[in-house]
């Protein structure tokens, strides 16, 4: 198989896709490859609406017609009665040239590499030292390491690849993925078992219900006392932020650096994947600056996040938490309406307003499979051929669009959060 190549001294930018929307912003925003799930075998299985086995040949066509790296998520616990579709999925993912499954389950690693579909070990699987690392290589050729791990213990172990040449079944030096940014788990690597235990659906299923992310109140049972907490969101950690010392990521000598979210918006992945590839580049230029670093963060504080922290990375040894239960995005989108027509001489499009007034001036948010997540600021708006300052509800409007626009795309407006 030919992959896309990547200069070795740049970090891949690893996005998520969770459907056709959020997969097109990824590839339009700059992604060296992205990630995504099928069905009912992946670690957010209910938190988005999955792709299917027909959309294979359609995930990795528009990866490879963009140089992309395309992985599928597989990383589930994975029981008898689910062999079956996994042979079949691992099968359709070869035929259809998806570039790796990202696996934890010994018995899906097995079936990729019985049919030669190269593997990367899922950070389920909590790889926290080099002889972790020496031994999955024998099966994968990159591992991503435990969320966990500081950037001192990370750098060690991809200098002790680098030293000891633990090479993968390619033959090429193991690459080690580390996330960058976005939600994280309470549980250690991902394996919580609260939703199991109140609501009998298991997380590492794909069918996390988000318990840790409510309000609660802790009593003594023994004596009644109720346990004063400062936060009382103590179980929802704040999202990943690496924006600020990223410099120090990629000094640390990690290949891959992956954005969390395919339960995110398409506008989330674009946003957050346009900003940390500006970084990267900023680094590889030698013009990563204190101002640039401010100007990324409020950029990404635009879309959905529960606050931000470093994680574990610069040693911290206790987690962050959020103090509310939602998100704290400094802006949000309003749905608008759709688009009925796009006349592609004139770049112009005509919206069917469904929902609240848009006027000259607004932002506003284009989504759709093919379109991606694109903003624009509104010019000019004709109603029945007559330049007007608004549209209003019921009215079909015609907006002046800089790039292609299709049928039944949606149309958001962006306000202050």
């Amino acid at each position: 198989m030919i992959y896309p190549m990547i200069h070795a001294n740049k970090v891949e930018l690893m996005a998520p896709a969770g459907n056709f929307e959020s997969l097109q912003a990824a590839l339009d925003n700059g992604a060296n490859s992205i990630y995504f799930g099928v069905e009912q075998l992946n670690m957010r299985a209910r938190a988005t609406i999955n792709f299917t086995i027909e959309d294979l040949p359609e995930i990795a066509k528009r990866c490879m017609d963009k140089n992309v790296y395309s992985y599928l998520t597989l990383n589930t616990i994975v029981y008898d009665h689910d062999l079956s579709i996994v042979k079949s999925l691992l099968e359709k993912a070869k035929q259809a040239k998806i570039t790796a499954v990202i696996a934890s389950d010994q018995a899906v690693i097995a079936l990729a590499r019985e049919i030669g579909l190269p593997v990367h070990i899922s950070t389920q699987l909590n790889i926290t030292n080099i002889e972790t690392v020496k031994f999955y290589s024998l099966f994968a050729d990159t591992v991503v390491l435990s969320r966990e791990l500081s950037l001192r213990q990370i750098k060690h172990i991809t200098q002790s690849i680098v030293k000891q040449q633990i090479k993968g079944p390619s033959n090429e030096l193991v690459k080690v993925e580390i996330f960058g940014h976005g939600a994280l788990c309470m549980a250690v690597s991902g394996k919580c078992y609260l939703s199991l235990h109140s609501h009998n659906s298991s997380a590492n299923r794909g069918a996390c219900k988000q318990n840790c992310r409510k309000k609660y109140t802790v009593i003594d049972q023994e004596s009644g006392f109720e346990i004063e907490i400062d936060n009382q969101y103590m179980m929802s950690p704040k999202d990943l932020s690496t924006i600020d010392f990223l410099d120090q990521v990629v000094d640390s000598g990690v290949s891959i650096l992956k954005i969390e979210g395919r339960g995110r918006s398409p506008e989330y992945v674009a946003k957050v994947v346009k900003t940390y590839k500006q970084a990267l580049d900023a680094i590889a230029q030698g013009s990563y600056t204190k101002d640039k670093i401010q100007q990324w963060i409020k950029e990404l504080e635009k879309v959905y996040n529960r606050g931000f922290w470093s994680g574990y990375y610069l040693g911290q040894k206790l987690g962050q938490w959020s103090d509310n239960p939602g998100s704290s995005a400094t802006q949000k989108k309003v749905y608008i309406g759709k688009a009925l027509h796009y006349f592609t001489q004139k770049s112009i499009v005509e919206f069917k307003i469904e929902a609240y007034d848009i006027k000259v001036g607004d932002t506003i948010l284009i989504t759709g499979p093919t379109t991606g997540a694109k903003q624009n600021t509104i010019e000019t708006i004709q109603v029945e051929k007559t330049p007007v300052n608004h549209a209003h509800r019921g009215q079909t409007c015609t907006i002046q669009i800089p790039f292609r626009v299709r049928l039944s795309d949606k149309l958001y407006k962006i306000v202050e959060g």
